[in-house]
């Protein structure tokens, strides 16, 4: 029986936790529009074991290379450690197939230049998993904040307060420049303040401080910000992972109402609060209610609109301009935290050591710190 033309085939790369936890998931629930075809990972076993759960017919390989020889997948999912997107993403795109990256979707702008210049080489497109953007709730928000209901934007906070242990720096390739790109900044608040930058929209102005207060990490295991949009907001932006009380938050003061988002790794509509102000009336404020339909956020959510995107041809959300954004700001907050300066938009651009590297050739930030 011959696949239905909305049918995408699909082939996933790795097959650790966040693809059997979230992307096999989300296949499967996109089961009308996707056939996950094929797997990649190094590791025989875990391979194996993957192949066991997602089905017989998914065909099983230890070499991306060989498997986009053999498969030619239309869309390839990757969910591999950071150090190997960036390739991994090149590849796929070279071959034909759109991407969808788990974060962050390479280490350096310079690496992404690479990908964006594969873009444009194959007319293929590569989005990042940033899958908070996709809840009702946030789609709800965004519309409301940029149709001015809630007021102009004034001052706002986006926290990622997390707490990992010294077993979770255990695995090699955590916490070190090469391998992850960063710390909290890089791996774990990115989604938070990522969701803030899709609100708000464009940054003018970065000030940042990075430390190394507990790990024993090549990279910061907390950063804080404080960043000037273009639409006149205020911002703190914080991102740890030395926080018992772990919580998510991003909370907008605009100047009818404050609008805030409390989860940790995922949120629905009852997360989001809407406080209006004094003078707003009770009418007026009710129509700031979430939708009726609740759409978690989630790989599902997000792999629904990369299809839609697919279907239509047209640039996936996530993508392009959008994905550098978002690692346009972490290079800023770390320039920022390293030279002590504040960091305005477009500054970093190539031969700036901050393009090349999110560290910017400074690994013995935190003994400077010290000295």
């Amino acid at each position: 029986m011959s696949l239905s033309p909305a049918r995408r085939r699909v082939a996933v790369v790795g097959t650790g936790a966040i693809v059997s936890g979230g992307h096999l998931p989300a296949l499967r629930a996109h089961g009308d529009r996707t056939e996950l075809v094929a797997a990649v990972d190094v590791d025989q076993g875990r391979l194996d074991a993957f192949r066991a759960a997602a089905g017989d017919r998914v065909a099983g390989f230890t070499s991306m290379s060989a498997m986009l020889d053999a498969v030619r997948p239309d869309l390839v999912l990757i969910g591999t450690p950071p150090s190997l997107h960036r390739e991994q993403t090149v590849a796929a795109l070279k071959a034909g197939a759109w991407v969808l990256c788990e974060k962050p979707l390479c280490l350096s702008l310079a690496e992404y230049d690479e990908i964006a210049a594969a873009e444009e080489a194959s007319g293929a497109y590569a989005s990042v998993v940033f899958q908070h953007r996709y809840g009702s709730g946030a789609v709800h928000a965004r519309e409301l904040i940029a149709r001015g209901e809630l007021g102009a934007p004034l001052v706002a906070h986006c926290q990622t307060t997390w707490h990992r242990d010294a077993a979770y720096y255990s695995v090699p390739w955590r916490g070190r420049w090469a391998t992850e790109g960063g710390g909290p900044t890089m791996g774990h608040g990115i989604h938070q303040y990522d969701l803030l930058l899709h609100l708000l929209g464009e940054w003018e102005e970065v000030r940042a401080m990075a430390a190394r207060l507990v790990h024993d990490t090549e990279s910061e295991d907390v950063s804080t910000a404080l960043v000037r949009f273009r639409n006149g907001a205020l911002a703190t932006v914080v991102n740890s992972v030395l926080s018992p009380d772990e919580v998510s938050r991003v909370r907008i003061d605009c100047a009818d109402a404050t609008v805030e988002l409390t989860h940790l790794y995922g949120h629905v509509n009852d997360d989001w609060t809407y406080t209006p102000a004094r003078h707003v009336p009770a009418e007026r404020a009710a129509a700031w209610r979430t939708p009726a339909q609740d759409v978690p956020s989630s790989h599902t959510a997000q792999l629904g609109t990369f299809l839609d995107a697919y279907d239509a041809g047209r640039r996936p959300p996530g993508s392009g301009p959008e994905a550098r954004g978002t690692l346009e700001f972490a290079a800023a907050l770390y320039k920022a935290a390293f030279t002590g300066r504040p960091v305005r938009a477009g500054e970093i651009a190539p031969g700036d050591p901050f393009h090349e590297a999110m560290h910017g050739g400074r690994t013995d930030w935190a003994a400077e710190e010290r000295a």
